[in-house]
């Protein structure tokens, strides 16, 4: 079994008190580098910064297992759920998402110490007879999940803040690894037919990926590999950004609005040059690996690549159906382990495995399942509210930790949002 495998095995097998354990300890390792001014500042009112990361999740601990379960816990700081709720209005008010960066205080220190203090308060729920509640555990288990999520939020996040810096300044100082080998351009060919979609394996679900329903598939084909910074330079070379028929009407509007000609983070016309062979990355600005795949692209660029290779997008039904005929390995692929297991920082890599190095665009709109139903309380406006306007992702990134995807996992972001790792897999009609 390969090391990637068994770390997922041991993980799967650990107790949710020892998956709490190891997911806070990840984050606050992810965090360990950076200045009280890197944990501060704010690049967009779509990322976050990275004290508010630590504190978010400490806060998701402190509101929905300690307050309501743990008989006379009280708030380490009364007035910190009003800058720490990010979007749950049954929580009360909340301070704008774009002033988050504006927060010095409280310290990064202070947020740590409220960790600490949080952990230590979470003891007693953890440590056994109130886990028999299933309510509670399942509590627990969507704690781990969104502390996950929001693993690999900061890490896009704080890159997308150095970015910013002329400087170019590496968060990490090793060299980036790729050892990417030559993409398999072959496909999966699926006779199509009645497929279940949704949640089916054993373990947490959000509860977007249910319920389980049925769909048609006509014939289809899902490509083996993703496609790569070398697909993407003949794309560009083609005049890919500056033909209008290649782009959905809102696409080319964002287009020319925004002046975009590449992928977020390479060396490009928005970077003041032209496009070159270099990108941003956690160690700062890097010759890119032309075998290694694309990342950081719009449902917009997706599609519009996709219709100049002649294919399109697959469905997020597709995509699911071949995980589970190929009986793909979620725990397999680039993903994010422990930083004491890295050879360095997050970047895609490419290989043969669907999971992993970046999440996978489809053409499905982000909506409910036949008979989806959010969960009662504050707790159900996770995923529900969130069903317009977006686009679903899957598999997994080089930044999502290993173990939290699978084949229903529904990831969901809008057409123009490129700061995540996102790519995309080609798909075609038999």
């Amino acid at each position: 079994m390969p090391e990637a495998q068994r770390r997922l095995q041991k993980l799967a097998d650990r107790s949710l008190a020892e998956r709490y354990v190891a997911t806070r300890t990840i984050m606050q390792a992810v965090a360990a580098p950076l200045s009280e001014a890197d944990a501060t500042i704010q690049s967009m009112d779509d990322a976050s910064p990275a004290k508010w990361h630590l504190a978010h999740t400490t806060w998701f601990w402190e509101t929905f297992l300690l307050r309501d379960h743990l008989p006379d816990y009280r708030l380490f700081d009364d007035d910190w759920p009003f800058l720490f709720n990010s979007y749950y209005e049954a929580e009360g008010a909340r301070i704008a998402r774009g002033r988050r960066g504006m927060l010095s205080r409280p310290t990064l220190s202070q947020v740590l110490a409220w960790r600490a203090h949080v952990d230590a308060a979470m003891a007693p729920l953890l440590g056994g007879p109130a886990l028999e509640n299933p309510d509670l555990a399942d509590l627990v288990a969507l704690g781990i999940a969104h502390e996950q999520q929001h693993v690999e939020l900061l890490l896009t996040d704080i890159k997308h803040a150095l970015f910013q810096n002329p400087l170019g300044p590496p968060l990490w100082d090793n060299e980036p690894g790729y050892g990417s080998a030559q993409p398999d351009r072959g496909w999966f060919d699926h006779p199509g037919g009645i497929a279940r979609i949704g949640a089916q394996d054993k373990g947490f679900a959000f509860d977007n990926e249910g319920p389980v329903h049925r769909v048609l598939l006509e014939p289809f084909s899902l490509a083996r590999s993703l496609v790569s910074n070398r697909d993407w330079e003949a794309f560009i070379d083609d005049g890919g950004y500056s033909t209008p028929s290649l782009w959905l009407s809102d696409g080319w509007a964002w287009v020319r609005e925004n002046g975009i000609c590449a992928p977020l983070y390479w060396q490009s016309c928005e970077t003041g040059g032209e496009v070159g062979g270099e990108h941003f990355t956690h160690q700062g600005w890097h010759t890119r690996d032309p075998e290694a795949p694309v990342a950081h692209i719009s449902y917009f660029e997706a599609d519009a690549f996709a219709t100049w290779a002649g294919h399109r997008l697959p469905t997020e039904f597709e995509w699911e159906t071949v995980a589970r005929a190929e009986q793909a390995d979620p725990g397999a692929g680039n993903q994010l382990d422990h930083p004491r297991h890295w050879r360095a920082p997050p970047l895609p890599s490419g290989g043969p495995d669907l999971f992993g190095d970046c999440w996978q665009f489809t053409r499905s709109a982000y909506l409910p399942y036949p008979r989806f139903r959010p969960a009662a309380g504050a707790v159900g406006e996770y995923n529900g509210k969130f069903m317009s306007g977006q686009f679903v992702l899957k598999g997994a990134s080089c930044a999502t930790m290993r173990g939290h995807s699978r084949p229903g996992y529904r990831n969901f972001f809008y057409p123009h949002q490129r700061w995540q790792f996102t790519g995309l897999r080609l798909a075609k009609d038999l």
